[in-house]
């Protein structure tokens, strides 16, 4: 049925598959999954190592965009969503710089910052309105998805490109569709979460 679609389609997405690390986790004490998860997390400053020549690629062309009176966007859904925000609010007080210079887009908008907005990532209409809104050409837009399907994301960085603007993914699957559309991809291969779905863990 369409119950076992969905779980199949999940576990297809490597982000929101079963991690076989966290199998009997259930019987687990607190403290060992304490320590699965910390072992999990340290995994990751291999995944940005094995990435350093695309983030050099990533950070290179925004350097140049800059130059140019370029600006920076990020776009995301949900947690993705929030860190671009996140990230883009530090940029003003941390070095001294404009707001508009670097901004964050998220699905469903202001509200998607406390709240989720059931259905945005998959708001493709949403995200080319969104980007046609925000983005002009010489612009570095930077897709932040950890599958790499939120059709939203997809949808923002097809207008951003058709725009003029420069497109990155950043994703923990270098083959999803997101990355295949970009112009640098900054892959993290960082293997399923401890909980399965869509946990952000």
């Amino acid at each position: 049925g369409h119950g076992a679609r969905l779980e199949r389609a999940v576990s297809e997405r490597r982000t929101e598959a079963r991690n076989p690390r966290a199998s009997g986790i259930g019987s687990s004490t607190t403290r060992e999954i304490l320590e699965l998860m910390n072992d999990e997390d340290a995994t990751v400053p291999a995944a940005v190592r094995a990435a350093l020549p695309a983030i050099e690629r990533a950070t290179d062309e925004i350097v140049a965009a800059f130059a140019k009176a370029g600006r920076l966007r990020y776009v995301g859904a949900g947690t993705s969503g929030r860190l671009g925000v996140l990230d883009a609010s530090e940029a003003p007080p941390t070095f001294g710089v404009e707001p508009e210079l670097v901004r964050g887009i998220i699905a469903g908008g202001d509200d998607a910052l406390r709240s989720a907005i059931e259905g945005a990532e998959d708001d493709a209409l949403v995200g080319s309105r969104d980007a046609r809104e925000h983005v002009r050409k010489g612009d570095v837009v930077v897709g932040i998805s950890a599958s790499g399907r939120a059709r939203y994301v997809i949808s923002a960085l097809v207008m951003a490109r058709e725009i003029g603007a420069r497109t990155i993914a950043l994703t923990c699957d270098a083959s999803s569709t997101l990355a295949q559309g970009a112009d640098i991809v900054i892959g993290l291969d960082v293997g399923a979460e401890i909980v399965a779905g869509s946990s952000r863990l």
